[in-house]
């Protein structure tokens, strides 16, 4: 009846996770196809300069999803019981965390329009700072995870 329960709460979290980027995709999605007067009528809105997606962006997409193919690796090798091999994905995946992180950093303080910059900048900044901040407390939880590893307080 636990593992149950905390199956079904992390379903929910992921859950209410996926509804929250949601809301920030909508906004996006929404303010682009028709935009309003007050932003000029045209996406991006005047006198917004975007950021193309295939520079940095494009980067920090293969980091993460390099990220999501070490951890998958640590996984199985835990399940495995290969120790070395899960903290050695384990500790790639915290570096490519703290890389994304950093080029995340990067990109907000090289961006060429700011948050008070309309929808398109509230927007952006808001669904990319709420994901930084999960990759943040991933990196967090990854670490703890390591250390525990390290410490055998996982099994097979």
């Amino acid at each position: 009846a636990v593992q149950q329960g905390l199956r079904m709460g992390m379903i929910l979290f992921i859950v209410s996770e996926i509804m929250f980027f949601f809301a920030f995709f909508w906004a996006f999605f929404t303010s682009s196809m028709s935009p309003v007067f007050k932003i000029g009528g045209v996406w991006p809105p005047a006198g917004i300069e975007a950021i193309s997606p295939w520079g940095l962006p494009l980067l920090n997409t293969i980091i993460l999803l390099s990220s999501g193919a070490s951890v998958t690796w640590a996984h199985h090798a835990i399940v495995g019981g290969f120790k070395k091999d899960a903290l050695l994905g384990l500790v790639i995946t915290i570096i490519f965390a703290v890389i994304f992180t950093g080029l995340q950093g990067f990109e907000y303080v090289n961006a060429p329009f700011a948050m008070s910059d309309s929808v398109y900048g509230s927007v952006f900044f808001m669904a990319t700072g709420f994901h930084g901040f999960h990759v943040i407390i991933g990196t967090i939880f990854l670490f703890v995870c390591a250390f525990r590893l390290y410490l055998n307080h996982f099994s097979r």
